[in-house]
């Protein structure tokens, strides 16, 4: 398959409401989405970086610069998936712009060749169950009434975003007010240290599925020594950059179960391979998210239907995140999300919303 040009396209995606985490708020989306063409076919990436580097060390500025100096100049001339991964290893780091330029890659690959992503990657199941991630809210009411909606709407499962000062007040009025059978979780996005542990210890009394990335990414030592003061299982998601970090993790009993999110390690045959290690070893995993549009939703819902993914992923619907988004929109159905069949992503952005949430294009021949 030859690649005959690359075009590299910023969009700016106001989100419905702002979304607090403990390390910012977000109103708005900066995406960079990478288009990969070819005589047969075109594939789609999306860059899951944010704006500033605060989730991670990447942010979207720097992922398109390193895709337009360091990675596009490494492609192999007639290069498949597989290829990619070998010609962008020597690139240190910057694994989601790697996985934006791989997954173009690989949707090019499988609409000229008519297989799906749920295909290619192994998906067991034809819809998969969905939670949602509720952010940090200004009061505990306000809290409820959110979790609330999502109920409502039918999501199966709550995790709600926590940091010092917002933990286990609103654990307890959400436990309490929905009662012992809601599937609920945390995410602390690393926002604790070891000197936490007697408040997080305060968790376990909620019955939680799991407390997730409640320290330093890269301190995996002191996740195993919290994992054994807690009843509650420890999740790890920035910690887990590669299957060798989820293989360490494993070893150290860092974790018991492994958030997958495709752009953080590099794209889907990297998650396929963290998810297969963690089958091998009995540790649960379940699909993250980013706050991606329709092109990085379809490729995660896909992802999150091979049949190591045993809980609820944060694979909501377009709706939770964008009024408008630029694919057909996710529609959750009793609770699921369709697994999209058609070839590649199995879905298309819609032209003229595309154009409108347009800020920039670049167009770089191989």
């Amino acid at each position: 398959m030859k690649i005959t040009g690359v075009e590299l396209r910023r969009i700016a995606m106001p989100l419905v409401a702002p979304f607090r985490t403990s390390f910012g708020t977000e109103t708005a989306r900066d995406v960079l989405l990478v288009r990969v063409v070819t005589p047969d076919a075109e594939g789609w990436g999306e860059c899951v970086a944010m704006s500033e580097p605060h989730y991670s060390s990447e942010y979207v500025d720097g992922a398109a610069e390193v895709i337009r100096r360091f990675l596009l100049p490494a492609l192999p001339s007639s290069p498949d998936v597989h290829a990619v991964g070998r010609a962008l290893e020597p690139v240190k780091g910057h694994r989601m712009a790697k996985a934006a330029l791989e997954t173009a890659v690989l949707d090019a690959q499988l609409r000229a060749s008519g297989e799906s992503f749920g295909r290619f990657l192994g998906a067991a199941r034809d819809r998969v169950p969905c939670g949602v991630s509720v952010g940090i809210m200004d009061s505990v009411p306000r809290l409820l009434d959110a979790v609330e909606g999502y109920l409502d709407e039918g999501y199966v499962r709550i995790k709600l975003k926590i940091e010092p000062g917002w933990d286990v007040e609103p654990v307890r009025a959400v436990r309490e007010r929905f009662g012992d059978d809601l599937l609920l979780q945390v995410d602390a996005n690393a926002a604790y240290t070891l000197v936490d542990a007697p408040r997080l210890a305060q968790l376990d009394a909620f019955d939680l599925l799991l407390i997730e990335q409640p320290l330093a990414n890269d301190d995996l030592v002191q996740h195993a020594r919290l994992a054994r003061r807690l009843r509650t299982p420890i999740c790890l998601d920035e910690s887990i950059e590669s299957a060798e970090h989820a293989a360490a993790a494993i070893e150290l009993g860092s974790c018991s179960i492994v958030n997958i999110k495709p752009g953080r390690i590099g794209g889907y045959l990297e998650a396929r391979r963290i998810h297969d290690l963690c089958r091998a070893h009995g540790v649960a995993v379940w699909c993250g998210g980013m706050l991606e549009t329709g092109l990085g939703r379809a490729a995660n819902v896909a992802l999150a239907a091979l049949p190591g993914f045993t809980l609820p992923g944060d694979t909501s619907a377009s709706r939770r995140y964008y009024a408008t988004d630029i694919t057909a929109p996710f529609e959750l159905s009793d609770g699921h999300l369709d697994v999209p069949t058609g070839p590649g992503l199995g879905v298309d952005p819609v032209p003229s919303i595309l154009d409108e949430v347009t800020t920039s294009t670049e167009w770089i021949p191989l």
